[in-house]
């Protein structure tokens, strides 16, 4: 973020302009007329509230700044001396209707403590409208973790650019509505990005069955999982959905081909253009023998449940690992980073060293969604909800993963799709779903995406 800051060529006071005026607009609006209190701190995350509150004065709001200790920074000094309001060291009896945290921005490493604690417990009982400026005070920006006593803000104001704490849980769920302030920055590399809302299709006026995508579901001891995903995979846009399954499914819908013939030999199936691999596997040595089948194949393939515990060096040699998707929660994660020696604290960190090691394209999924292309970067997301927090709901993750892969063959894209689809789905599922449910919200879903 500095770096990008730099390479605008405006100065940090410019910068700091920019950002203040931009954050004023959003205070100004959701004040109405109410009195604003602005926490500033001595950095130029502080700066910015300075001049948010200069911005609000001048349009004749009730503003007051608490500011603890003066500005250290030369552009907050220069901040602080153009603002012409109150200024008290301590909240007191001040409780203003919205209350503007801008104590401490984006590059803080260590625990908010003294006075500032103090003022940030004081302010949290306010029952105020708490905007944060960038970050909320106290959240470590690059890994979401508290660094201070959480709280809830109702809006986050991103400056310039999201950053990794705004995607990623603790701190995710404590910034309420989050807003981006444009000012002027644009990463030069853009390696960290929020996952775009995908622009689907419809099939083509040539198209058939097999160009649409013929998907093959391999089934293993447990039969209803994979008939979830099954049943996603089927209304996430492929042309044929194959369930490849030792055992009889009299519950099957009809429109699901069931084929009991040997693995081996439905697998060579030309046509197939991807696999799924693991609901209702088991852990086995003959699910074993099942995924090993699945990899063997020149095939791009979504790995999930069972299929995530069961993989290893050993089911690994010898596959090209840039045409597999792994979709773990986060025992699954945690199982994939003892088999391959990835020793990371952070998800975020143990998902880039999962990529890293094993070369596939790595979707870790759950109230903070990550995507770790085996190209590299990462993408994030924004939350679903938390009624998918279900039996079943990962199935279903998967099923129309595999459903978009056997449509296009590419593993990232359809990881991107997979987890809008799946998120809209939820929408339009209402509250307390189950798996099934969630599975016939796919159709409509895909509709709000042609």
């Amino acid at each position: 973020m500095r770096a990008a800051e730099q390479a605008t060529g405006a100065s940090e006071w410019e910068l700091m302009q920019r950002a203040g005026r931009g954050c004023a607009e959003w205070v100004w609006r959701i004040a109405a007329g109410r009195a604003v209190t602005v926490l500033c701190g001595p950095g130029n995350n502080g700066g910015d509230g300075y001049v948010i509150a200069e911005v609000l004065r001048a349009r004749g709001l009730d503003v007051a700044v608490v500011a603890p200790q003066p500005p250290a920074s030369t552009s907050a000094q220069r901040a602080a001396g153009c603002y012409r309001g109150p200024v008290q060291k301590a909240l007191g009896k001040r409780h203003a209707a919205v209350l503007v945290d801008a104590l401490f921005g984006f590059g803080l490493s260590r625990a908010v403590a003294g006075v500032f604690a103090k003022l940030l417990e004081e302010a949290i009982v306010t029952n105020s409208y708490i905007i944060a400026i960038d970050v909320p005070s106290g959240v470590e920006s690059d890994t979401g973790a508290w660094l201070g006593t959480p709280f809830d803000s109702d809006l986050t104001l991103a400056l310039g650019a999201w950053k990794r704490a705004q995607w990623l849980m603790p701190a995710s769920a404590a910034m309420g509505e989050k807003r981006l302030v444009d000012i002027g920055v644009r990463a030069a590399v853009e390696s960290d990005r929020v996952a775009p809302r995908p622009r689907l299709s419809v099939p083509t006026r040539d198209s058939h069955k097999y160009r649409r995508g013929l998907l093959a579901i391999v089934a293993g001891a447990m039969p209803g999982a994979p008939l979830l995903a099954a049943q996603a995979a089927l209304r996430a846009g492929a042309g044929y959905v194959k369930l490849l399954s030792a055992h009889p499914h009299p519950d099957a819908p009809a429109e699901l081909v069931i084929d009991r013939d040997p693995l081996e030999g439905e697998l060579a199936d030309a046509r197939i253009g991807a696999a799924l691999i693991g609901p209702g596997l088991g852990r086995d040595d003959n699910s074993r023998e099942r995924l090993s089948a699945v990899l063997d194949t020149s095939k791009p393939v979504v790995l999930d449940a069972d299929a995530l515990h069961l993989l290893d060096w050993d089911a690994l040699e010898g596959v090209a690992p840039h045409r597999l998707l792994l979709t773990p929660h986060e025992g699954e994660l945690a199982a994939l980073c003892q088999a391959f020696g990835v020793t990371a604290e952070s998800k975020l960190e143990r998902v880039v060293g999962l990529r890293d090691a094993t070369g596939a394209n790595v979707l870790a999924k759950g109230p903070d969604t990550l995507l770790a292309p085996a190209g590299g970067g990462l993408m994030f997301f924004p939350a679903a909800s938390s009624w998918l927090s279900a039996a079943g709901t990962g199935d279903v993750l998967a099923g129309i993963a595999a459903s978009r892969l056997a449509h296009h063959g590419d593993p990232a894209k359809s990881a991107v799709e997979a987890v809008w689809l799946h998120r809209e789905a939820a929408r339009i599922a209402g509250p307390a779903f189950t798996g099934g449910e969630l599975a016939h919200a796919v159709g409509p879903a895909l509709a709000a995406f042609l």
